[in-house]
C-alpha cells in the first residue's frame, strides 16, 4: 500500500502529466497555425507519450491499492513568439517535469517504498531522453536562425516522428 503522502504526490504527478499532454496539444495547435506541420506532428507524438505517462502512474496507484484523485488541469499557453520560443518552452517544461520526478524519488526514498522507486527509475531515464530531444531541437533552431530553408528541412524531419509505445511491463527490451 502507498503512504498517504506518496499517494497524494503521485496524484499530483498524474495531474502534471495530464497538463504536459494538454500543453503539447496546445503547442501542436500553434505549430499548425503557423503552417509547421512537422512541428505539429512532433508535438502530437509528444502528447501521446505524455498520455502513456499518465497511464503508468494511474495504473501504479491502482495496483498499489491507492486512490486516484483527478484534479482540474490548468490551461496552457496558446501561442508563442516563434518556433524557437516554443521549443525553449518545451525544454523548460521538461526540466520542470524532471524536478517533479526527482522530488517524487526523494519522497519514495524517505518512505522506503522500493516499488515506487522502481517505477520512478523508468521516468528518470525517460526524462533524460525528453530533455535531450528538446535540447537538440533548440540547438538546431539556434543554428538555423532566420534561414527559411533550414526551418523547412527541420520541419520535414520532425514530420517523420512516430509514436512508439513503450514495451509492456515485464517484457524483454
Amino acid at each position: 500500500m502507498l503512504s498517504k503522502r506518496l499517494q497524494e504526490a503521485l496524484n499530483a504527478q498524474i495531474n502534471a502529466e495530464y497538463y504536459s499532454s494538454y500543453l503539447y496539444l496546445a503547442m501542436a495547435a500553434y505549430a499548425d497555425s503557423v503552417n509547421l506541420k512537422g512541428f505539429a506532428n512532433w508535438f502530437r507524438v509528444q502528447n501521446q507519450e505524455e498520455m502513456v505517462h499518465v497511464q503508468k502512474f494511474f495504473t501504479f496507484v491502482v495496483d498499489r491499492r491507492g486512490h486516484v484523485e483527478l484534479g482540474a488541469i490548468e490551461a496552457p499557453p496558446s501561442s508563442w513568439e516563434s518556433p524557437l520560443a516554443v521549443f525553449e518552452a518545451t525544454m523548460k517544461h521538461e526540466q520542470h517535469v524532471t524536478s517533479l520526478i526527482n522530488a517524487l524519488t526523494d519522497l519514495a526514498r524517505d518512505e522506503h517504498d522500493n516499488a515506487t522507486l522502481a517505477l520512478l527509475q523508468w521516468f528518470i531515464n525517460e526524462q533524460v531522453e525528453e530533455e535531450a530531444a528538446a535540447d537538440a531541437i533548440v540547438q538546431n533552431l539556434k543554428l538555423i536562425g532566420n534561414e527559411p530553408s533550414g526551418l523547412y528541412l527541420l520541419d520535414r524531419d520532425l514530420a517523420t516522428r512516430t509514436f512508439v509505445p513503450p514495451p509492456a511491463a515485464g517484457s524483454a527490451v
